[in-house]
C-alpha cells in the first residue's frame, strides 16, 4: 500500500555494490537502484585517470549494472561508445552474475589531471552501443543511438525513447567521497557512484523487468499516462548525494522517493569488479602469433610483457616460452 516498502526478502541487506529492482504499487512503473562501492573503487583506481575521465566512465559503469542486472538470463551485456571526443572510446562489460569490468581510452596529451573538461567536449559525437549475448549459440542483439555531446545516461534514455518507444527515466551520480581510516590508519579518497532508472513498459501491467522484451517491445503507449508522468516527476527529485550516501539504505531511498506511490523491493543483485584475464589466457593469445610478430614485441632481453586494459595487470614472459 501507499506510504510502506514491501520486501520480499527479510534478511538484511548490504548498502553497497548492489542492484535493487523494484516496482511502484500505485502507478506500476518499474524500476532499478544502483549503489557502487569497492567495485566501482577498484575499477576506477586501476585505471588512475583524470577525474572527468573517471566520473565518465563510472557513470557508464552504473548504468551497466542496471541494464545488466535486469536481463533474464545468464548472459553477457556491453556497453561501448566510439566518438571523435577527447575519450574517444569506453567498454563496460557486465557477465551474469554481477561481474563488472570497464577501460577508457582517452587523449592523455589533451585531457590533464585537474582540467575542466565539458562532457560535450570528452565524448564529442559518435555512438553508444548496448550488446546482449545470451550466449550458447544463441542470436546476439544489439541497440545503437547516437552521442551528441551528451552523456551515457542521455543518450541510453534517447534510445529508451526514440528507437523503442519505452518511457524512462535515468540519473547518474559519481564522485570521490573521504573515507577515514581505522585504528590511526590514514584515510583515503574513494570513489562511489550511484544511478536510478524507472521504465513504463507497454501492456506489461507494471511487473516485466526484462531488458531483452524492452529492447524487442515496438508497441507505442500512445495514452496519457498520468501515472507514469507522476512517478517520473518523483523520481526526478533523487539528488546526487542520496544515491551517493553509504549511510542511506537502498530501501530507505526508495522510500523517501515513492511513498506517495508505495513501493516493492525485489532481492538485491550483487556486484563485483572482475576481470577474466589471467596467464593462461594471455599466453594462448600470443601462440596465435607468428614467429616475426612475437620478435616485434619483445623486450630488449627477450621477454614479452602483456597488460590487460581492464584491470592494468601485466604478464611477463621468459624469452625461451615461445621459441
Amino acid at each position: 500500500m501507499a506510504g510502506t516498502v514491501a520486501t520480499t526478502e527479510t534478511p538484511k541487506k548490504p548498502s553497497d555494490d548492489l542492484v535493487l529492482p523494484f516496482r511502484t504499487v500505485r502507478s506500476g512503473v518499474i524500476g532499478r537502484l544502483v549503489r557502487l562501492g569497492a567495485a566501482v573503487d577498484e575499477i576506477l583506481s586501476h585505471h588512475a585517470a583524470p577525474e572527468p575521465v573517471s566520473q565518465t566512465l563510472g557513470e557508464a559503469v552504473a548504468l551497466t549494472a542496471m541494464l545488466g542486472t535486469a536481463l533474464k538470463i545468464d548472459g553477457k551485456l556491453t556497453l561501448q561508445t566510439k566518438t571523435d571526443g577527447l575519450l574517444d572510446f569506453l567498454v563496460v562489460s557486465y557477465e551474469s552474475p554481477g561481474r563488472l569490468r570497464a577501460y577508457a581510452r582517452y587523449d592523455k596529451k589533451r585531457v590533464g589531471a585537474g582540467d575542466a573538461i565539458a562532457q560535450g567536449a570528452l565524448l564529442g559525437e559518435g555512438h553508444l552501443a548496448i550488446t546482449i549475448d545470451p550466449g550458447e549459440d544463441m542470436e546476439r542483439y544489439q541497440g545503437i543511438v547516437a552521442l551528441d555531446g551528451e552523456g551515457v545516461g542521455d543518450a541510453a534514455l534517447s534510445y529508451f525513447r526514440q528507437s523503442e518507444q519505452l518511457p524512462s527515466f535515468i540519473r547518474l551520480a559519481v564522485a570521490r567521497h573521504y573515507t577515514a581510516g581505522e585504528n590511526g590508519a590514514p584515510g583515503r579518497w574513494q570513489w562511489r557512484a550511484g544511478g536510478l532508472m524507472i521504465q513504463h513498459l507497454p501492456s506489461a501491467g507494471g511487473t516485466n523487468t526484462d531488458l531483452e522484451e524492452a529492447f524487442e517491445s515496438d508497441e507505442p503507449d500512445s495514452e496519457e499516462d498520468d501515472d507514469w508522468e507522476r512517478t517520473r516527476i518523483l523520481a526526478s527529485t533523487v539528488e546526487d548525494h542520496e544515491l551517493l550516501d553509504p549511510t542511506l539504505a537502498p530501501e530507505r531511498l526508495l522510500y523517501r522517493l515513492f511513498h506517495e506511490e508505495g513501493v516493492r523491493a525485489f532481492p538485491a543483485a550483487a556486484i563485483e569488479a572482475y576481470c577474466r584475464c589471467s596467464r593462461e589466457r594471455v599466453a594462448a593469445f600470443l601462440k596465435s602469433f607468428g614467429a616475426a610478430e612475437l620478435t616485434d614485441m619483445r623486450e630488449p632481453d627477450g621477454s614479452i610483457s602483456v597488460t590487460c586494459e581492464f584491470c592494468t595487470k601485466t604478464y611477463k614472459f621468459a624469452p625461451d616460452e615461445f621459441g
